[in-house]
């Protein structure tokens, strides 16, 4: 059984309201964007397969007394699962990951991950490295529950969503570019913590 990414994200967007969310590659960018448009500016887009969830969970670290959110993907925890074992073992009371998991590397036209064929069990992997709170939602009615749940947590907390390979169709595309993307994160991260965290360039 598989369900909508986009309406998947619209129950998640409705739970937030302070936290910071990091995101990847895809379509899952353009579909952020859409179903919460509240988060645009606490959003960090476009980052690398690999990389969301080390980032968020080096975010978490950084801001401890921040709610963060990884929505990473199949893919993208497939190129990096040793991010597991670290929360796992540093156990940060602030990350909740998401993981999109529609079975393939939709941003190059789709050939399939290794979770195709459901021999593949990314929760299960998680619990085997020591992650306690991983879960597969197999409907959205699991999805939201798990996103309740997960945003109370006070220990990493995973839900693999098995969505569908279908892209929500006629939403607005995210018209920034990366760069750009970045320093609009930052600039927020900055205003509602009230640090700095690039200054000013010195000119000597």
């Amino acid at each position: 059984m598989s369900y909508s990414r986009f309406e998947a994200m619209k129950l998640l967007g409705a739970r937030l309201e302070n936290e910071l969310v990091i995101l990847s590659l895809g379509g899952a960018v353009d579909e952020w964007y859409n179903a919460a448009p509240h988060m645009r500016d606490a959003s960090l887009f476009q980052q690398q397969l690999g990389c969301v969830t080390p980032e968020a969970f080096g975010l978490s670290v950084g801001l401890p007394n921040r709610r963060i959110v990884s929505l990473d993907t199949d893919g993208g925890l497939l190129f990096n699962l040793g991010i597991l074992a670290t929360l796992a073992n540093e156990q940060p009371k602030n990350l909740f990951v998401v993981v999109w998991d529609n079975e393939q590397y939709q941003s190059i036209g789709g050939p399939r991950t290794h979770t195709k064929g459901g021999r593949v069990n990314l929760a299960a992997i998680a619990r085997g490295a020591g992650v306690e709170k991983a879960f597969t939602a197999e409907t959205l009615e699991e999805f939201d529950a798990h996103c309740e749940a997960g945003l109370q947590a006070s220990e990493p907390y995973i839900v693999v969503a098995k969505t569908d390979g279908i892209l929500e169709p006629g939403i607005k595309r995210k018209h920034s570019d990366g760069r750009e993307d970045k320093y609009i994160f930052v600039r927020h991260v900055e205003k509602t913590e009230g640090i700095t965290i690039m200054g000013p360039s010195e000119h000597n």
